[in-house]
């Protein structure tokens, strides 16, 4: 008997009735003979709500505290899909992250899974018996529980599949699968029947929120075969149809994969530019301006460096738009003078745009076709970022949409 782990995103538990259905998909599987973990997310909404009240309660929570409350959402979830799953005729037994045990390091908030021990699940598996595991969380080497982050159950989940060694781990979402595109941009936007771990962590890293990008790093090190598909068909639908809808994140390469150049487009709309003006070309400068903005908490991503003249150079980066000001005023304050920077200058509405997949590694001219496309329709590229299977480029927040179409079409993704 073959185990699987499934996964359902907090619209898939958002109701009482969607709870059920979750729980008669889950029968399904277990009376085809199968062995079925389920990790759960909080019911939609919820985890907001419970971080609202620790807010209300204290303006600056403390991390374990606000772990202590948010780890419950997923208990409540839990405990219902069991109670759902006895209703169905299945024996079922829930249990919390710190009961399996799901440890984790002490990064209250976003703590990262150390390691899973699996000789309760088993036995419970064994007895016949679908295990319910509260995702999103555990417990660190001082007992305290722990939270992994935003999307964190999807982690959960794919690092139980890797424990086990399960057959395939099944991320249920109100999606149909991944997409060449978000089709609230592009209404040609097609579902891939397939894509490869390498592109979909470029996809997830560059602004595809179908998965959480911790959940394919972990997927792809352990080679745990991950399946995104909806959790609003009907729940009865034949086993061996479900089997194959969604899209399949593989770690085999085949010859299809090869044929399509291009998989998809990922944008991420949120982006801010900061450029460091006319700083002395020495070793180490990097160091001085990057060093403070990461002492600070503040992601860099794309990063360019212009040629020297005269000794001196502009140094260009971006960074979330929401740490835009916080990153400008570190700069004027702390590094602006220390460095010698002629002047810091910025612009907080821009977008970053990225064509991603393997069959750039054996084919030429994407990136000209990519800058074509982009000439045609009056779209200036501020800043270029490259890989063996990614171009990425910023433009005006404006032009954003308009790119992602674009490229869409040049590239014919809207062709199976």
């Amino acid at each position: 008997m073959a185990i699987i782990v499934h996964k359902y995103g907090g619209t898939s538990m958002g109701s009482v009735e969607r709870i059920q259905n979750v729980a008669k998909r889950v029968a399904k599987w277990m009376r085809a003979g199968h062995q079925v973990v389920v990790v759960p997310s909080a019911m939609s909404g919820e985890t907001n709500r419970l971080l609202g009240l620790a807010k209300d309660i204290h303006p600056n929570p403390n991390p374990r505290e606000l772990d202590q409350i948010a780890s419950t959402g997923e208990q409540v979830s839990s405990g219902l899909l069991a109670l759902a799953l006895h209703r169905e005729g299945i024996d079922a037994v829930s249990y919390a992250g710190w009961q399996v045990t799901i440890h984790t390091d002490s990064a209250f908030t976003k703590a990262r899974i150390m390691g899973i021990e699996d000789e309760k699940i088993r036995a419970d598996l064994n007895l016949g018996k679908a295990v319910v595991i509260t995702g999103f969380q555990g417990v660190d080497p001082h007992g305290n529980i722990t939270t992994l982050g935003r999307g964190g159950s999807d982690t959960s989940a794919v690092a139980v599949a890797a424990a086990l060694k399960a057959e395939e781990c099944l991320i249920y979402t109100d999606v149909d699968g991944v997409f060449t595109t978000d089709p609230r941009v592009c209404e040609d936007a097609r579902r891939l029947d397939k894509i490869t771990f390498e592109e979909m962590l470029e996809m997830a890293s560059l602004g595809s929120k179908v998965l959480q990008i911790r959940s394919v790093e972990f997927a792809g090190k352990y080679q745990v075969k991950t399946r995104v598909l909806s959790s609003l068909t009907d729940p009865l639908i034949a086993l061996e149809q479900e089997m194959k809808s969604g899209t399949l994140i593989t770690f085999e390469e085949d010859s299809t994969m090869e044929a399509a150049v291009i998989s998809g487009i990922a944008f991420a709309r949120d982006e801010a530019k900061i450029t460091v003006l006319s700083v002395p070309d020495r070793p180490g400068i990097a160091y001085q301006i990057l060093g403070p903005i990461a002492d600070a908490n503040i992601d860099v991503d794309m990063i360019i460096q212009n040629q020297s003249v005269d000794g001196k150079t502009d140094f260009t980066f971006t960074v979330p738009r929401a740490e835009y000001q916080k990153a400008i005023d570190l700069l004027k304050n702390s590094v602006q003078a220390h460095i010698g920077a002629k002047e810091i200058t910025g612009d907080p509405k821009v977008s970053k745009v990225s064509v991603v997949g393997v069959g750039m590694r054996s084919h030429v001219g994407v990136a000209s076709k990519m800058f074509r496309t982009l000439s045609e329709e009056g779209i200036n590229i501020l800043m270029i970022s490259t890989s063996e299977i990614k171009i990425s480029v910023v433009v005006d927040e404006k032009y954003m949409e308009l790119a992602v179409r674009a490229l869409h079409k040049s590239f014919e993704l809207d062709q199976a």
